[in-house]
């Protein structure tokens, strides 16, 4: 039975995250940045102090934050105070390693671990329909799908650490694909095509999508503010070679991708919006 939810991490994804599971249920909240939780309590939602507050009489604790090494850390300190038969949900990107070391660790104090990965950013979020990519077992799964389906659309895709390998399949896909919408919009300005009439021309067929019609349009506008930014792009990319080589497998697209987003983060774009790789295809001489 759900009783209080509680979720660490406002950023973001984590603020708005927060809001939509709020309107079903009951709710705490803790960042680490206090300031960050600025106006949650018009919510309903219950501001918390410290990791201690928090965990204090809840049985489903989520996590959203920024690297493997805070929801490290975040899972250290909550071990020492999360109630035995709770389920802990980081729906954090990170490495599969990380998830897989954060569900022993919390088995060991008889919690339940779900890795739970999400797509769809910042509008997303605040809409309620981000893809959610979930590992662990189909009975805690099935325990927390409705507080899941506050935020979004939850899909459960193998045992634990599955759902961040999903979220890197999904990575890959989008890196490339911005890649790709960014080569079209250069090939259209640079022939005399109006882009944004290319992109209508082409809307419904098969080069259609959310990245040719959000991110192409943010790269026609040169509006390079961060929904998601090259530096965590750039994460998932060395995070998704990384998962490719312990497996010996080649992958020279994500390779090619990678490298883009570092040559961004390396001439100072890293908090830039990662339609920016428009940038770095535009210099390419």
């Amino acid at each position: 039975m759900i009783q209080t939810i509680a979720i660490i991490g406002t950023g973001l994804m984590g603020y708005p995250m927060s809001k939509n599971i709020s309107k079903k249920f009951k709710l705490k909240a803790y960042n680490r940045t206090f300031e960050r939780m600025k106006g949650l309590d018009q919510s309903g939602i219950i501001i918390c102090k410290s990791i201690e507050q928090v965990c204090e009489n809840s049985n489903i604790i989520i996590s959203m934050l920024p690297d493997d090494k805070a929801v490290l850390e975040t899972v250290k300190k909550v071990s020492k105070h999360i109630q035995s038969g709770s389920i802990f949900i980081d729906m954090s990107s990170t490495k599969v390693s990380t998830a897989v070391k954060c569900s022993k660790i919390l088995k060991l104090l008889s919690v339940d671990f779900l890795d739970a990965p999400v797509s769809g950013g910042p509008e997303g979020a605040k809409s309620a329909s981000l893809a959610i990519m979930v590992g662990g077992s189909e009975k805690i799964f099935s325990k927390v799908y409705k507080v899941l389906q506050t935020i979004g659309r939850p899909v459960l895709v193998g045992p634990n650490g599955c759902g961040q390998v999903a979220k890197l399949c999904n990575q890959i896909i989008v890196g490339v694909t911005i890649g790709a919408v960014a080569e079209a919009i250069i090939l259209c300005e640079k022939n005399g095509v109006d882009p944004k009439k290319f992109i209508t021309a082409v809307s419904g067929g098969f080069a259609d999508g959310k990245i040719l019609q959000n991110h192409g349009q943010r790269m026609i506008d040169k509006d390079f503010v961060a929904r998601g930014k090259n530096i965590t792009h750039l994460k998932d990319m060395n995070n998704i070679l990384e998962c490719a080589s312990q497996k010996g497998i080649k992958l020279p697209i994500s390779k090619l991708i990678q490298n883009m987003f570092k040559n961004l983060c390396d001439s100072g774009f890293e908090n830039d919006d990662h339609s920016s790789l428009y940038k770095e295809i535009s210099n390419l001489k």
